[in-house]
C-alpha cells in the first residue's frame, strides 16, 4: 500500500480561515477516495498557523476500472463534440464505432479493463481541491495571481517518498518544507512522513492541534494550582489559541490595580476578544488579579498588527465603494467583485468594476446574469429535498447525454482561461466565454431532466450545475446582482 504527504506552508492564517480550509480540503480528498472506492484509508489531518498539513496512508497504488461501454453523441455531430467526447473519456480514437439504436445512430465506444496508476490521479486533482477552496477572506501578493488566507510559500507533496511534482500559480511542489532559522526560513528536504514529523518535532514545532491543547491546558491548570487561583476555560478562546503558534509556552501577566476598577465584565470581554488573555480568578476573594496568556507575546503583537491593517483595509475600501458610487456605478457590481476580493491592488480592481458595469449592459451580460439565476435557482429548489452537500464534482460515467459532456466541456474551458496571467485577462473576454455558455445549459434542460427518479443521476446533475455556479463565482459573485 502507499502513502501521501501534502504540506501548504504559508505565513500565518487566521485560527476561523485555518480551520475553514483545512476541512475543506479534506472533505475534497474524502470525496475523491470515496469515488474511487479506497476504502481502508487511514488519514492524519493537521494545521499551524503556517502549515495544512494531509497525511494518507494505506492506498492503493493503483485504480482498477472495469471494462464498460459508453455512449457518445449522435453520428452526424459536430467534429467538437466527438473529440470532447474522446478526450473526456480518456479514448483511442481507434476504439470509437457507430451502432444504431431506438433512438438514432450513436457514436460508442468499449473501454478496457485497466489499472490507472493513483499517483497520477493525485497530481491531477490536488489543484483542483486547492483552487476550489472558498476562503472568508483572502488576499493577493506581489504580481501573483493566486488568492490566499495568507501568502502561500511552499507545497511540499509525496507519494511513496517520491516527489509529486505540479504547478499551482507560480508555485511547483516538491520535497521541501520550512523552519524557523535564526533570521529567515530554514530550508528543509524530506524524506518520508516519519522524517517530516521529527524534522517538526526537533525545531519544537507541535503541528498536531490536539497535542497543542492539551500542552496548554496542562500548563495553565498548572499556573492555577501554584498561584491559588480558578479559571472556567473559555473553549472557544482555547480553539483560537491553539491555533495561533506553532509551539506554545503559557505565561502568566498581571495588571495595575487601577485598570481593575473596570467593571469585571468588560475586562474579561477585552482580555478574551482583543488580547486572546485567559483571565484568572482568586480562589480566596474571588476578585480578578492577574491573567495567563498564550506564551508568545510577539505572537500576540503579530496579530494585533494583522488585526489594525484590516481594520484600514476596511476603511479604504469603504471610501473605494462611495468613489466607485460616485461614478455612477451600481451597487450590485461593486459588492459582486469586492466580497470575495482581499487584493489591495485597488487600480485592478477599479478597473474591473468599471468594465464590469459596462459590459453587465450588453448581450453577454444579459446572457451571463440569465445563465446563472436559471442554474441557482434549479439549485435552491432541488437541494431542498437533497439530503448531502454539493460540492462541484460531477462523474462523467453517470452522464446519459451528450448535452451533459458538452456543458462539462465548456466549464473546463472556462476553469482553463481562469489559469491565464490576470494581466493577460479582459473582464470583456471573460464575460463573453461565460455568455458562450448559454446555448450549451439551454439545450441541456431541453434535453435532460435534472430531477431524474435515480438519485445517483439527479445528484450528479445538480454537481455539474453546481460546478456552473462556482465557475462564475470565482469571476464574481454573481449571486450579488439584482435581477
Amino acid at each position: 500500500m502507499s502513502d501521501l504527504l501534502l504540506e501548504l506552508y504559508s505565513e500565518e492564517i487566521p485560527p476561523t480561515l485555518q480551520e475553514d480550509a483545512k476541512n475543506n480540503i479534506a472533505e475534497n480528498f474524502a470525496l475523491f477516495f470515496e469515488k474511487n472506492d479506497f476504502k481502508k484509508v487511514v488519514s492524519e489531518i493537521y494545521s499551524t498557523p503556517k502549515r495544512l498539513i494531509f497525511y494518507y496512508n494505506n492506498l492503493p497504488t493503483n485504480i482498477k476500472t472495469e471494462a464498460k461501454v459508453l455512449r457518445g453523441p449522435k453520428v452526424g455531430a459536430p467534429e467538437q463534440a466527438i473529440q470532447g467526447f474522446i478526450k473526456s473519456n480518456s479514448l483511442d480514437p481507434k476504439d470509437i464505432y457507430e451502432e444504431e439504436t431506438d433512438k438514432g445512430k450513436f457514436i460508442f465506444a468499449k473501454t478496457k479493463k485497466r489499472e490507472i496508476p493513483v499517483v497520477d490521479e493525485i497530481k491531477k486533482n490536488i489543484p483542483h481541491f486547492l483552487n476550489g477552496l472558498q476562503w472568508r477572506k483572502k488576499m493577493r501578493w506581489g504580481d501573483y495571481d493566486l488568492s490566499w488566507g495568507r501568502p502561500l510559500k511552499s507545497i511540499l507533496c509525496l507519494f511513496d517518498k517520491q516527489t509529486i511534482p505540479f504547478n499551482f500559480f507560480h508555485l511547483t511542489s516538491t520535497n521541501i518544507t520550512y523552519v524557523d532559522g535564526p533570521l529567515e526560513d530554514k530550508a528543509v528536504v524530506i524524506k518520508d512522513y516519519i522524517h517530516f514529523k521529527k524534522t517538526l518535532n526537533d525545531k519544537r514545532i507541535v503541528y498536531d492541534n490536539a497535542e497543542r491543547e492539551k500542552l496548554i491546558t496542562k500548563h495553565i491548570q498548572a499556573f492555577l494550582k501554584k498561584n491559588d487561583c480558578e479559571l472556567e476555560i473559555n473553549n472557544k478562546l482555547l480553539k483560537q489559541v491553539i491555533n495561533l503558534v506553532e509551539d506554545p509556552i503559557v505565561l502568566k501577566g498581571s495588571f495595575l490595580k487601577d485598570f481593575l476598577k473596570l467593571p469585571e465584565e468588560l475586562l474579561i470581554l477585552t482580555m478574551q476578544q482583543h488580547q486572546r488573555y485567559f483571565s484568572m480568578r482568586s480562589i480566596n476573594n474571588h476578585k480578578l488579579i492577574n491573567n495567563s496568556k498564550n506564551s508568545y507575546l510577539t505572537q500576540r503583537v503579530n496579530m494585533q498588527n494583522v488585526k489594525f491593517t484590516e481594520e484600514i483595509l476596511t476603511f479604504m475600501t469603504d471610501r473605494f465603494k462611495n468613489l466607485l458610487k460616485d461614478q455612477k456605478i451600481r451597487p450590485d457590481v461593486i459588492e459582486s467583485v469586492l466580497y470575495n476580493s482581499r487584493s489591495d491592488d485597488y487600480f485592478s480592481l477599479f478597473t474591473k468594476i468599471k468594465n464590469l458595469n459596462k459590459v453587465l449592459k450588453s448581450n453577454d451580460g444579459q446572457n451571463v446574469i440569465a445563465v446563472y439565476k436559471r442554474c441557482t435557482n434549479i439549485l435552491e429548489q432541488s437541494k431542498k429535498d437533497l439530503k448531502q452537500e454539493l460540492f462541484g464534482d460531477p462523474d462523467t460515467v453517470l452522464f446519459q447525454h451528450n448535452e451533459e459532456n458538452f456543458l462539462l466541456e465548456k466549464i473546463n474551458e472556462i476553469r482553463e482561461h481562469y489559469t491565464t496571467p490576470a494581466r493577460l485577462r479582459t473582464v470583456e473576454q471573460t464575460m463573453s466565454l461565460l455568455a458562450g455558455t448559454k446555448g450549451f445549459v439551454d439545450k441541456f434542460f431541453d434535453n435532460v431532466k435534472v430531477n431524474d427518479e435515480n438519485e445517483q443521476i439527479k445528484k450528479n446533475r445538480l454537481e455539474l450545475l453546481f460546478l456552473l455556479c462556482k465557475t462564475f463565482d470565482s469571476f464574481a459573485d454573481f449571486s450579488k446582482f439584482e435581477v
